[in-house]
């Protein structure tokens, strides 16, 4: 069902390889005689109108009472092609360590798996708040980063320290759904 809240997430998915193609492609704005700087402002415009979608169809969906199994595939999706589509690009431009990206990939990937499993399985395991805290430090990391700010890289860096200690957290309220349901 395309209600509000997984329109929004739709709109994440689009704006997400649309950002990616705009940080790889800088002479969108240089060819046309604009300073580089246009093109970290729009690819960050971008992010952030993404972003707020993600705060948006939570809470709409959370308030209104429109949560749907397609949303609930939707969200966590469309937060993946975005950060990931922002975390490539600027490693493929050079602003961004390539361990730090591949960590996270990793994470991200392997979270995916064991929440795919405890789906088959019928367990619930929800996602904890370092889990969404590591998400707004993705976030604010990106930022920095498209804008090439300092302390863009110790952001990175933190954000990696997170999204480690949020996937053990995740592995372990696993690891304890599957022991409860064993009882």
């Amino acid at each position: 069902m395309l209600n509000l809240p997984n329109f929004l997430a739709s709109i994440r998915i689009i704006l997400a390889p649309l950002m990616f193609w705009v940080i790889l492609n800088p002479q969108i704005f240089t060819d046309n005689g604009y300073d580089i700087t246009w093109n970290y402002y729009f690819a960050s415009l971008l992010f952030v109108l993404a972003s707020a979608t993600d705060f948006f169809d939570g809470y709409i969906a959370r308030e209104w009472n429109q949560m749907t199994m397609l949303g609930a595939i939707l969200d966590p999706l469309a937060d993946k092609m975005l950060t990931l589509a922002a975390f490539l690009g600027l490693m493929m431009i050079g602003e961004a360590s390539a361990w730090a990206i591949y960590i996270i990939i990793i994470r991200e990937l392997f979270i995916t798996g064991i929440r795919t499993i405890a789906v088959s399985e019928g367990l619930s395991v929800k996602a904890s708040w370092s889990g969404k805290i590591k998400t707004v430090v993705q976030m604010i990391a990106i930022g920095f980063l498209l804008m090439h700010w300092p302390y863009g890289d110790a952001l990175l860096w933190f954000a990696v320290f997170l999204t480690v200690y949020s996937g053990l957290e995740y592995v372990w309220g696993f690891r304890k759904a599957l022991l409860k349901d064993e009882i």
